[in-house]
């Protein structure tokens, strides 16, 4: 496990996007996540020596002022050094990849009444110690 945590070359933030509505017409995830623009990152990579325990950072998500998410990494599922070990035996990691986490409870299809993203919506993706990551919705795909 401490090799596998030597690896990261640092910590950034995602915005997970999804077309629920596409995801829910075959059931397979990726269908609903790779449409253009979606999974922003950033805008910081900030380095390990930076961020002194990466399983103990605030991270919120806020959708035009609203908060929907509101967590800490200590939450996860799997931390980072069994993320990159479990992934590595599948394939192989190289520099500049990315893995993505997950996410914090409070996504808008899982709430009552669901939430979805429209156009000139704005989300903020804040995590300690990682900055703020900014943007408006655009586009609404159909």
């Amino acid at each position: 496990m401490e090799e596998a945590v030597s690896c990261v070359g640092g910590y950034t933030m995602m915005h997970d996007v999804s077309a629920r509505d596409w995801q829910f017409r075959t059931g397979q995830w990726v269908s609903g996540k790779t449409f253009d623009t979606f999974g922003p990152c950033g805008p910081y990579l900030v380095t390990p020596d930076e961020v002194p325990d990466p399983h103990n950072l605030d991270i919120r998500l806020t959708l035009n002022g609203r908060i929907m998410q509101n967590s800490n990494t200590r939450n996860l599922i799997f931390n980072v050094p069994t993320l990159i070990s479990y992934l590595s035996h599948m394939f192989t990691l190289a520099p500049g990849d990315i893995i993505s986490t997950g996410t914090p409870p409070g996504v808008g299809f899982a709430r009552k009444p669901q939430v979805f993203l429209k156009n000139g919506d704005v989300v903020e993706i804040t995590v300690e110690g990682l900055g703020v990551m900014r943007h408006t919705c655009v586009a609404e795909v159909s």
